[in-house]
């Protein structure tokens, strides 16, 4: 035996590597699904006392800004910036802003003309994308009644108020829950959309009560058709990582304690400015009066602030007399923590320049497209989803509409287009493109696709050409026709 054989053998001998136990980790988790819903639309909402009211009733780190309570005597003022709602609604703009019309064919396009008119339908979908950026995921609700209107009605449920039933990775099932208030106690419609059916089921409590308890629900009948057809459409931008199968709410991922220690940073530079007005040191008679008692006024931390003091006595007079002193301010320093704190928030989310936040004014045109292209991703990310979702939900419509018509569902070719975001000025097409028509890498049809788009029509643009050849001596001339004497 040699000695590298030797040696390996007394290793094994010697070094004993015991398997790694099973060990069970348990976490708790912080809120569901309803609760952290509830959470994201109370920073949607954007009000310093219902975060309060919010925070000291959820289960949560205590030394957070918006938990902590301060100590008796020592209260500040706790201030909200309001930049998660400008972020929702910034983006939802940004979207809609530059939605087209709908493109269909013409034999239903008038038909859905009157049913968009009558469901104001841009209107919906800015809310709906609006809700699903706030709580993660909804869905849109077709139904059908004729006291209302004849066309189908569309309705956008958000994630709170919907329960997606799941099989094999699918959605079979979607419940919307509408809660009626009266005075015998609240009550849950829970409407089961499926494939094929609608059922409606009324709670009150942990019990199914008769739909005829109640008014609204009175003349609700379960109905059964087509069985390709879901008279819903689920709408998610993002997957949740915590709750399986639900969609992600912006707000979600660590940004509400970015929001948290956003607004402690501005809080605090608000209790600093507070703190560093001019202090006065007041001898006695000096002291403001009451001019009514005479009686001393106590200083008030807002708009009286002094101390009463013995004053200043100088080598020239022996009267005290008053002393201003004004605190000096780290501004620098507060405003450093508040960028900070404000990338943090925004980051992967929008740029600071889409809300109109100059960070920095000495950037140039090309440096402003550069801090969009956070905007122009999340941007991205919802319309290529709205490009998929809004096709679906036209096709259902017309799907419910030939159901109610006993024919046979027939699929529509639907187009949704958007327009670009953040294009550069024409003056910087016009230098581009003339850099690849001087350098000869463009012809001039492919130079006035690319400066126009789709601004102008394929006529024009064909017009244009011919203009611009003849201009520059390129003349189009018909083939000559020779023809043999007779």
């Amino acid at each position: 035996m040699s000695i590298i054989d030797k040696v390996r053998n007394a290793m094994r001998s010697f070094l004993q590597i015991e398997p790694a136990q099973t060990a069970g980790i348990t976490i708790m988790e912080q809120l569901d699904y309803l609760s952290n819903a509830a959470k994201n639309r109370i920073w949607y909402r954007g009000n310093a006392w219902e975060l309060s009211q919010l925070y000291k009733q959820i289960s949560t780190d205590r030394s957070m800004f918006w938990a902590a309570v301060p100590t008796r005597g020592m209260e500040i003022r706790k201030a909200h910036t309001g930049i998660p709602k400008l972020i929702v609604d910034v983006l939802t703009a940004v979207v809609m802003a530059d939605m087209n019309d709908i493109k269909l064919p013409e034999n239903i396009s008038e038909r859905w003309n009157k049913i968009a008119e009558e469901n104001s339908f841009e209107v919906l979908i800015t809310k709906a994308v609006t809700e699903t950026l706030i709580i993660g995921d909804g869905a849109f609700k077709i139904s059908l009644d004729s006291d209302i209107s004849a066309q189908p009605i569309i309705e956008f449920y958000p994630g709170d108020r919907i329960e997606l039933v799941r099989r094999r990775g699918r959605i079979t099932e979607i419940i919307f829950r509408t809660v009626y208030s009266e005075q015998s106690g609240n009550f849950i419609l829970n409407e089961h959309y499926g494939f094929g059916y609608v059922r409606y089921e009324l709670m009150k409590g942990n019990s199914n009560v008769p739909l005829e308890i109640l008014p609204q629900t009175a003349g609700l009948k379960d109905v059964e058709f087509d069985r390709s057809v879901m008279m819903a459409v689920p709408m998610m931008f993002y997957s949740s990582g915590t709750f399986e199968g639900r969609g992600r709410s912006l707000f979600d991922g660590g940004k509400s304690d970015s929001f948290d220690a956003l607004d402690e940073a501005w809080s605090q530079w608000l209790y600093a400015v507070r703190q560093s007005r001019p202090m006065k040191f007041l001898p006695p008679n000096y002291t403001p009066k009451n001019p009514y008692t005479g009686e001393d006024m106590k200083p008030n931390p807002f708009d009286n602030i002094f101390v009463e003091s013995s004053g200043i006595v100088s080598e020239t007079t022996t009267q005290p007399r008053p002393e201003l002193i004004q605190p000096q301010i780290p501004h620098e320093s507060y405003l450093a923590t508040y960028i900070t704190a404000l990338d943090l928030a925004l980051q992967g989310i929008i740029s600071p320049s889409t809300l109109g936040i100059d960070v920095k004014k000495l950037d140039n045109a090309e440096a402003q497209r550069e801090k969009e292209k956070t905007t122009l991703y999340t941007r991205n990310k919802i319309v290529g989803v709205l490009q998929t979702v809004l096709p679906k939900l036209i096709q259902t419509v017309f799907d419910v509409i030939a159901v109610m018509n006993n024919e046979q569902p027939k699929e529509i070719e639907i187009e949704v287009p958007f327009g670009e975001y953040a294009n550069p000025s024409f003056e910087s097409q016009v230098e581009t493109v003339g850099k690849g028509r001087t350098q000869g890498i463009m012809s001039i049809e492919a130079a006035v696709d690319e400066l126009y788009g789709d601004t102008k029509d394929d006529d024009w643009k064909s017009t244009e050409v011919q203009r611009i050849k003849a201009q520059t001596g390129v003349e189009t001339m018909s083939e000559p026709v020779f023809t043999e004497p007779a």
